[in-house]
């Protein structure tokens, strides 16, 4: 039975700075609050990006291209400039006081964005069914509402206790859960109300959501344990390791550890900071820890050994980017190609085309708790390990299912090709005579691979990021979504430019019912099949966090004195 008068063994704090009580704070207690956030949260953000690329496009008449290009470069800025945030809060100000007030930003961009389409000077006018062009000044009103969200837009266990580090696995899981929970409603409800009600309402029902969810976040403020930010500059440290180790590259490598510059282990108990032990990957970094007679300090096994862990992340995020450009189909081109189809349910009721999304919410919900109740104990008896599955394995499961996603949305796209030609279809309004529920496979399997693919990668990043820089190493899962957003920017206008060269047919024009999509999912195939074989290369070469792998073996974990004082806070988010 737990000692109710226990502290946490990681140095966790409250608020004010005082020990916390480990029966009292933090675990599923205090994440309870943080999933309902999160629900609330997503439902806001996908109430805008599930149903943005036909507000482009009918509301403001954008083309096709630019309105993928600019649903697209938004998403890539809404998940991308989180890396200022961790960074902020990592190294100044911690996650609470950070998320507080990028919250602030966030409620002004969707109060701004319902305004931008309410206001009647604002946005387009119509007259007799005929729309103006939006204005100079009302494209700029949007998008600087769109770009205010995008600048505004985890964990509560103890990592020294084995029981709370076991109950950390199920976390990830269910925060995604409760994640797409709040998509759902947004593809489901809000893109009906958007298009059949107004988009006013379908906007400000999700900024009154934002609302509920910082609520329900400051609810739980008394059971979150907080981080004591460290002072180093952690970023100055990441730059300082490979120029030391150029300046040294003519110098020979001891081959014995010891001769490498490290502090005593004593200094990092008094300070409770954490030390890393040295590992033989990437070896050129450790001349950055040779002691010369320069009179110049040099890095220690630990800052040294830290650059090693960045650069083995940042290897596996490069090749997370072409996953992320599948991903961002779906609110894009998978919403394009569903408007051309038949989506009536009945005879009076019709299937928003952005309500697609809903198929991937759906599968992934189902799919979440059959991973992590039956999945994982399944696989965690054959395997030993805790997780069932490697992270990385996890990782190359929803990459293979991605890929088959995408291949039968282009043989989905070539059945719709041919209904097009047997019917002699031309016009752009024409609905192709072809159920809308042939997009469900695609969808359904993005669903299911995101149960491998956006978890895991979620997890890996936080759980393999160094232990002062977790929440810069998290935004390697948001900035990588983000560049894959661009990504697939750069790709459909490069892919536009060079088809169309020449009097060509684009791929992807105006007049999806002239179009060749079948031409860019496969040509989305190809690199990334091309990519995984770089998954599986790179992965082969990954080496774990070691402290992990003895956290788990089940012998005992090493306590660390932890030095309590009045620096900055950080939340355990």
């Amino acid at each position: 039975m737990e000692d109710a008068n226990v502290y946490t063994q990681d140095g966790t704090v409250d608020l004010q700075g005082r020990p916390v009580l480990a029966s009292k704070t933090g675990r599923w207690k205090a994440c309870s609050f943080l999933l309902g956030y999160e629900a609330f949260e997503r439902m806001a953000f996908y109430g805008i990006a599930s149903n943005l690329v036909n507000y482009l496009t009918t509301k403001l008449h954008e083309d096709t291209i630019s309105s993928v290009r600019n649903v697209n470069n938004w998403s890539g800025a809404v998940w991308i400039t989180p890396i200022a945030g961790a960074y902020i809060a990592d190294s100044y100000i911690g996650r609470f006081w950070t998320f507080t007030a990028s919250s602030l930003i966030y409620v002004l961009g969707m109060i701004l964005l319902t305004m931008a389409v309410t206001v009647k000077s604002l946005r387009p006018t119509c007259a007799n069914g005929v729309c103006n062009k939006a204005s100079s000044l009302q494209i700029a009103f949007f998008y600087m509402s769109l770009y205010t969200i995008a600048i505004g837009a985890a964990d509560q266990f103890d990592n020294y206790s084995l029981k709370e580090k076991k109950q950390k696995v199920s976390f990830f899981n269910w925060w995604m859960f409760s994640s797409f929970l709040g998509a759902l409603f947004a593809t489901l409800g809000l893109v009906y109300i958007q298009e059949n009600l107004g988009w006013g309402l379908g906007y400000g029902i999700p900024t009154l959501g934002l609302l509920v969810s910082l609520m329900v976040f400051y609810i739980g403020t008394p059971f979150y344990r907080h981080k004591v930010i460290k002072s180093e500059n952690l970023a100055k440290d990441l730059v300082r390791v490979p120029i030391a180790a150029f300046k040294n590259r003519k110098l020979h490598c001891p081959n014995d550890v010891l001769e490498l510059h490290e502090l005593d282990s004593h200094y990092y108990k008094s300070t409770g900071k954490h030390q890393v032990h040295h590992t033989l990957i990437f070896r050129f970094l450790d001349k950055a820890a040779i002691k010369t007679c320069s009179g110049e300090s040099p890095c220690t096994v630990t800052k040294v050994e830290v650059a090693k862990r960045v650069l083995g992340l940042t290897l596996i995020w490069l090749v997370t980017l072409i996953p992320s450009t599948l991903w961002a189909q779906v609110n894009t081109l998978f919403v394009k190609q569903g408007t051309t189809l038949d989506r009536k349910l009945g005879s009076h009721f019709q299937i928003p085309a952005a309500s697609l999304g809903s198929f991937v919410t759906l599968s992934m919900l189902l799919s979440v708790p059959m991973y992590d109740q039956y999945f994982v104990p399944f696989m965690r008896k054959k395997t030993g390990n805790p997780r069932g599955i490697t992270i990385l394995q996890r990782l190359g499961i929803g990459f293979v299912i991605q890929i088959v996603a995408i291949a039968v949305a282009s043989a989905v796209e070539v059945k719709r090709m041919r209904v097009i030609k047997e019917f002699h279809i031309a016009s752009p309004k024409q609905v192709v005579p072809m159920s809308i529920f042939w997009l469900l496979p695609q969808n359904s399997l993005l669903g299911i691979g995101d149960v491998f693919n956006a978890i895991g990668l979620l997890e890996f990043f936080y759980d393999q990021s160094p232990e002062e820089m977790q929440s810069l190493g998290t935004t390697f899962f948001t900035s990588g979504i983000g560049l894959g957003n661009f990504l697939n920017s750069f790709l459909v206008t490069m892919v536009d430019k060079i088809t169309t060269k020449g009097g060509g047919k684009s791929w992807i024009g105006d007049n999806l019912n002239d179009s060749r999509l079948d031409y860019y999912y496969g040509f989305l195939v190809v690199i990334s099949i091309v990519n995984m074989g770089l998954f599986l290369w790179t992965a082969s070469k990954y080496v774990y966090k070691s402290d992990e792998i003895k956290d788990f073996s089940g012998g005992c974990v090493e306590m660390e004195a932890k030095a309590l004082d009045t620096s900055p806070l950080t939340i355990q988010l």
